[in-house]
């Protein structure tokens, strides 16, 4: 009888499942209402007009029409500006 467990069974290279994050829809493409834009963690990309946000971020059209990407200057808490990616819909 063995005294001690076999070895060999490594208790590491479990990964975690895929979280398929990143742009769903790209500039210029027509989405319906409830269409998911952009699924991230955090605020890389902002809301603009008729975009809505996700309790997990995840950027949606709140209205159909015409997908626009934008940037523009944002004021940070600490006074410092970034630049931000705004997603905004053209209505038909």
């Amino acid at each position: 009888m063995s005294k001690s467990k076999a070895t060999g069974s490594s208790t590491l290279g479990r990964s975690s499942r895929p979280k398929y994050l990143g742009v769903k829809i790209t500039d210029n493409q027509q989405v319906r209402a409830g269409m998911v834009i952009v699924r991230q963690r955090g605020t890389k990309f902002l809301a603009g007009r008729n975009v809505r946000i996700g309790s997990d971020d995840t950027l949606y059209a709140g209205k159909p029409g015409t997908v626009k990407f934008s940037t523009k200057k944002v004021k940070r808490f600490d006074g410092s500006q970034r630049l931000a990616k705004i997603i905004s819909i053209v209505e038909k």
